[in-house]
């Protein structure tokens, strides 16, 4: 025989689960843009299941939070297709891993800021390089500089080792920003649109089509390298 009313059974049965706007609270920090819709986005699309309350409330777990945050990252810094992230879920969930994959280091800034030494160090760059990526624009000047800036100098300092210095690779920066305006044109009618919905379909659409452009761009240069060592 039950005990108590329904409200207490309902507290009982999800105490230590985390309520939608205690998940964007831990989530916002690092998705700014985060809603609600979003997260129920997320749900419909199979990132997440979380338990629902007899009065309908959702109550996420740790393992879903973990899921999110696993999910969001992949889609912003990795540009993965959400049926691409559900796969990888998917197999973890029948026993491919332990539990949700974790999700890799972000290419974002997380608060780590260098000076121009601190940088050169991390990068293992010579000064002069720093100063070519700075004069071509593929990395701002400034008083600091963050982890993407560390990232792409490090990339960089592979590249000088064999011959291809900044000046050569000022052109990918223009075509990734003519490749966002494409992107920016497709999703037009959406981004006129204000309401939550349309935004989290923008969020979800926009890495979508970045990854095909990504796809395309593959097959090209694949093509060309091939016609090089034929």
């Amino acid at each position: 025989m039950s005990v108590g009313s329904p409200a207490q059974r309902d507290a009982a049965a999800t105490a230590g689960l985390l309520s939608i706007g205690q998940v964007l609270a831990r989530l916002q920090p690092d998705f700014p843009q985060l809603t609600s819709s979003k997260l129920r986005f997320l749900e419909v699309q199979g990132i997440v299941s979380p338990q629902r309350t007899a009065s309908g409330y959702r109550k996420f777990s740790d393992d879903d939070l973990e899921r999110l945050r696993f999910a969001l990252t992949l889609q912003r810094d990795h540009y993965l297709p959400l049926n691409v992230i559900r796969e990888h879920l998917e197999r973890a969930d029948a026993g491919e891993g332990a539990g949700p994959p974790v999700a890799p280091p972000s290419i974002h800034s997380t608060g780590t800021h260098y000076d121009r030494a601190e940088l050169l160090a991390a990068a293992g760059a010579a000064p002069q390089l720093l100063n070519d990526a700075i004069s071509t624009g593929i990395i701002d000047a400034g008083r600091t500089y963050t982890e993407r800036d560390a990232k792409l100098l490090s990339t960089l300092v592979a590249l000088d080792r064999h011959g291809i210095e900044p000046r050569h690779v000022r052109g990918l920066r223009q075509t990734a920003e003519r490749e966002a305006a494409l992107v920016e044109r497709s999703m037009s009618a959406l981004l006129r649109r204000t309401d939550a919905a349309s935004r989290a379909k923008a969020s979800e659409l926009a890495p979508e089509l970045a990854a095909r452009l990504d796809d395309i761009r593959s097959v090209f240069v694949a093509d060309a390298i091939a016609r090089l060592l034929d």
